[in-house]
């Protein structure tokens, strides 16, 4: 088998769902696995001095209108929550105890979370909800909510943000796969074109 994608995301991202709904029928057609990685943009926006796509002055209202219409050129099920940015750290930290503890479930995990914050309008932001959704996916309960409040998960949660910054990750989507990288939704067809072709 070939290389694996790397998909760096975070949960508060619209183009990050869109793009997580695409990226493994991607890897199965050409023969890849995907390697998942939870990421908090919030340090990210620090390093690049920057904001949200929807706080930013313009782009702001821009990113709104393209987030419904990218949602309905792709047919996919899309809403903006309520509550919109939010804090991803348990859902991110979440992901990284599942990967460790009960790898086979964590693109089911990814996938729910995704869906519960951008379909059903529910808060991933809360540590409640996001350890109901993993005792719903079989997780161990007790041990996921003690786990999402431990510092060595914390810490390397940051180590895992300070690791994708080392590879030039500053938003999310961002695909990296065979030393390409590929930021946002909208170059997915370069991406097929890279998978497919080696090249561009």
């Amino acid at each position: 088998m070939n290389t694996a994608i790397d998909f760096y995301f975070d949960f508060s991202s619209p183009y990050g769902y869109f793009a997580s709904l695409h990226i493994e029928k991607l890897a199965m057609q050409y023969d890849r696995q995907v390697n998942w990685h939870a990421i908090l943009l919030g340090p990210v926006f620090k390093t690049t001095n920057t904001v949200p796509l929807a706080m930013a002055p313009l782009k702001g209202d821009y990113s709104m209108h393209d987030m419904q219409r990218t949602a309905r050129f792709h047919n996919m099920l899309f809403s903006v929550p309520d509550a919109f940015p939010i804090s991803s750290q348990h859902a991110a930290r979440a992901v990284l105890w599942t990967q460790q503890q009960a790898p086979a479930k964590t693109a089911s995990l990814i996938h729910t979370l995704y869906s519960a914050y951008f379909t059903e309008n529910i808060d991933i932001s809360s540590a409640e909800q996001v350890v109901r959704i993993g005792a719903d996916l079989g997780l161990d309960r007790t041990a996921l909510a003690a786990a999402l409040g431990s510092e060595p998960l914390k810490e390397q949660l940051k180590a895992e943000v300070t690791a994708a910054m080392a590879r030039g990750v500053f938003g999310s989507p961002y695909v990296i796969v065979d030393g390409e990288a590929f930021w946002g939704f909208d170059r997915f067809d370069q991406l097929e074109a890279f998978l497919k072709n080696g090249k561009i």
